[in-house]
């Protein structure tokens, strides 16, 4: 033990000035002759666990489900899947009011009352569409020639979507709307639109 207490360093040292003495500490860490010509950018260290959410009692498979945000706001939807993150995989569908296969959040919704059958969709379908690259966009290769050049002033060209979601899509309607027609005017039902009127009170509405 006395060895190593007196292989440390002291925390200061005196040295005269003139006449007087002052004691000036010791620094371990020496200043760095180099700095970098820009600041480096850290990632902040998140200290929070994220935890899986949640999802409300009344968001269960084959609700019916109405949008509050978004292109498709005020159209009525089923849920098919819960996604991590407290996303809804939900679907129109397409052929039914013109709402494909697309993730929602669950903030952003209304659960109905209504349920429809999901019996007989394709598993193997559903968890395809529940990836996380199925949704991403292509990257756009910037044209490069004359034949960009005379096409500046000609409208854009429409977004085509690929066979095999269009062929997802086919697959899992197919199944609802076989089983959606068996329930009658549940067809008109998710073709309508939802409104709210001067007066009307949501909070009091029974869903």
């Amino acid at each position: 033990m006395s060895a190593q207490k007196g292989s440390e360093k002291p925390a200061s040292k005196t040295k005269k000035f003139g006449k007087g003495e002052r004691e000036i500490p010791h620094h371990t860490q020496k200043a760095k002759k180099f700095y970098p010509a820009e600041d480096e950018s850290k990632p902040k260290k998140v200290r929070k666990s994220i935890k899986p959410a949640r999802p409300r009692p009344s968001l269960a498979p084959g609700s019916i489900l109405i949008l509050l945000a978004g292109r498709f706001r005020g159209k009525r939807v089923i849920l098919l899947k819960h996604l991590p993150q407290g996303v809804l995989l939900v679907t129109g569908p397409y052929k039914a009011n013109g709402v494909p296969l697309r993730r929602v959040n669950a903030r952003y919704v209304i659960a109905t009352s209504v349920k429809v059958d999901l019996k007989g969709i394709d598993e193997k379908v559903v968890e395809k569409v529940a990836e996380e690259g199925y949704f991403t966009r292509e990257k756009k290769t910037d044209k490069v020639g004359e034949e960009a050049f005379f096409k500046q002033g000609e409208k854009p060209e429409k977004k085509q979507v690929s066979s095999a979601r269009a062929s997802d899509q086919k697959a899992v309607d197919k199944t609802l709307l076989t089983n959606i027609k068996k329930e009658p005017m549940l067809l008109e039902y998710l073709r309508s639109s939802f409104s709210l009127r001067a007066g009307d009170r949501p909070h009091e509405m029974k869903w």
